[in-house]
């Protein structure tokens, strides 16, 4: 078997990937355009797992007094010698994450901010003992390491923190704050958004706005929060967002870079797989991959190349967002003016065109249709093709990953309605169970109506049936006193749904496909599959008289329905 670097998976400090030997996409590159471009205060907004706490970490491991060179040995900023002389190792950096403040109410999250900036200062403990500060200085620090830091200690932490190793170092300072946003998005959840942006306003002014011990700031978010929000007076604050093309390729996985990775893995001949799954974003210019996808499917096939590819972004954060935004399109309900023929639009591969807003409020995400886009947008549910025209983009699920989010969301929805209809659900059970095919067909038709639909141009037919499949599931499923399985192997194959009903002498099979055309073939199809490959015999064994076989062929808003009787 290779002997392979290890995979990063779940790690983001720079200096334990490159000490320990993980594999390591080179993105020092971003040093340099930060030093050449960079303004004195910089907000990256990308969405979630594209690299913006390990970047963090390279930037404090590059800057930092007393960092170690031998991290940086072979990557791209090495052979930038000027730079490395001049601003390696040579700056006091204060970094921290709010990633990690989430909490149920004010006081708590108040006290995680507080815990952040304490973790941070107890690795200048060493201030206590320099003989360039004061006693009074001395005092200040001390106030920042107590159990229970003051309101007013708490505001001016970090412009404090800065002050004093500025003037132990005679060095003035660089501030590294990754995910501002984070604190502000789970109080606005939790209903003390207002506090908490209080807060983080008075903390990031104190620091970031005249502030002659600061060098530069670094901050990383999801979103940019309108300026009148947080970063209100900083008139030397420089935003690179998702549609810049400053830093464009230093967030995410390049086409290059993944297929070098996969090379290394010995999954070259996966690249179509993981480039329909995981690419597909556009950050300025440059087309991106999702790199915790990558990683995640490289650390699960390199050793076994044919399993198939994985939802790995869905199971790294809720999915809010996207079910408010599924929620509009409901007929009567939310955010009226996003339609099903939109959502459907998005998931069958087409474009969007909207007016996207890059600055936003938190309290704002959900107060209009415009703003619900904008927030897909910038999250990276949804991503953009061609030229905009001025704010208005066009906008697109990126790739196969998301878009069965969207799908999973949609069926989720779909469940949660079905179970409100007991009317519905026992009229469409009776009438399988009474081989009642007509009427199968005009109750499921109607269930179709009610939500949005799946034709999705972009993938094969039996991902298609999955769609149609699940929301048959999602209807039996609430039937009280029948036992419903889903590709249990029966007879020569696995039948698509197999249904027994509690004290009756009657089984039922059901056989899912998809058809565009000619819907009355391919239900012939389905009954002549139920009958060779013998899912009948499964439930013959057991006893059961009558098998009612059903073939049922779905299109867009349309299904049609088969029956034959065995017994």
């Amino acid at each position: 078997m290779a002997v392979w670097k290890k995979l990063p998976m779940g790690i983001e400090q720079f200096e334990e990937i490159r000490r320990d030997g993980y594999y390591y996409v080179d993105k020092t590159g971003l040093i340099r355009v930060l030093m050449e471009n960079g303004g004195k205060a910089n907000l990256f907004t990308r969405p979630r797992r594209f690299g913006k706490s390990l970047n963090m970490s390279m930037l404090r491991s590059f800057f930092e007094i007393g960092c170690d060179g031998k991290l940086f040995d072979g990557l791209e900023i090495a052979g930038e010698k000027e730079l490395c002389e001049k601003y390696m190792g040579k700056y006091p950096v204060i970094s921290i994450s709010l990633k990690g403040v989430e909490a149920e109410n004010w006081e708590e999250a108040r006290d995680m901010i507080a815990e952040v900036i304490r973790e941070e200062a107890r690795r200048f403990q060493f201030l206590f003992d320099s003989d360039r500060l004061t006693e009074i200085d001395k005092e200040f620090f001390s106030l920042l390491l107590k159990a229970r830091m003051s309101d007013q200690s708490l505001k001016s932490s970090l412009r404090e923190l800065s002050l004093l190793l500025c003037r132990h170092y005679g060095q003035q300072v660089i501030i590294l704050i990754d995910e501002y946003d984070v604190p502000l998005a789970k109080a606005n959840e939790r209903g003390y958004y207002d506090r908490m942006a209080l807060l983080i306003r008075n903390m990031f002014e104190a620091a970031l706005k005249t502030n002659d011990n600061l060098h530069f700031a670094v901050l990383t978010g999801c979103l940019r929060v309108a300026k009148e929000s947080i970063f209100t007076g900083l008139n030397n604050f420089s935003v690179f967002s998702i549609t810049d093309m400053d830093f464009d390729e230093y967030f995410g996985f390049t086409d290059s870079e993944v297929k070098e990775m996969l090379d290394y893995y010995g999954l070259k001949e996966n690249y179509g797989i993981v480039k329909e799954w995981y690419d597909g974003y556009r950050f300025g210019r440059t087309q991106i991959y999702c790199p915790w996808d990558v990683i995640c499917y490289c650390s699960k096939n390199r050793n076994h190349k044919n399993l198939p590819p994985q939802n790995y972004w869905l199971n790294t954060s809720g999915n809010e967002m996207l079910k408010h935004f599924i929620e509009g399109a409901a007929a009567g309900t939310g955010l009226r003016t996003i339609t099903r023929t939109e959502i459907e639009r998005l998931v069958d591969g087409a474009e969007v065109q909207k007016e996207i807003h890059q600055e936003l409020t938190y309290p704002e995400l959900y107060a209009s249709a415009d703003n619900i886009w904008s927030a897909l947008f910038m999250t990276g549910y949804l991503t953009w093709r061609g030229e905009p025209d001025g704010n208005r983009y066009r906008l697109v699920i990126p790739n196969r990953e998301i878009r069965n989010i969207f799908t999973e969301q949609i069926l989720a929805m779909f469940k949660e309605k079905t179970a409100k209809d007991g009317t519905l659900l026992n009229a469409f059970c009776s009438a399988l169970a009474e081989g009642r095919p007509k009427e199968v067909e005009r109750l499921f038709t109607s269930y179709m109506e009610k939500t949005v639909s799946i034709r999705d141009t972009f993938v094969r037919k039996p991902t298609k049936e999955n769609f149609y499949h699940g929301m048959l599931l999602g209807i039996l499923g609430f039937k009280e006193g029948w036992t419903v399985t889903s590709n249990k192997e029966a007879g020569d194959g696995f039948s698509d749904i197999m249904i027994r009903i509690d004290d009756a002498d009657i089984g039922i099979i059901i056989e899912v496909k998809y058809a565009d055309t000619g819907a009355e073939t391919e239900c012939r199809k389905a009954l002549r599959q139920i009958d060779e490959k013998g899912y009948a015999k499964e439930l013959q064994k057991e006893g059961i008289a009558v098998v009612l076989k059903y073939a049922i062929v779905c299109g867009r808003k349309r299904c049609q329905v088969l029956l034959e009787t065995t017994g």
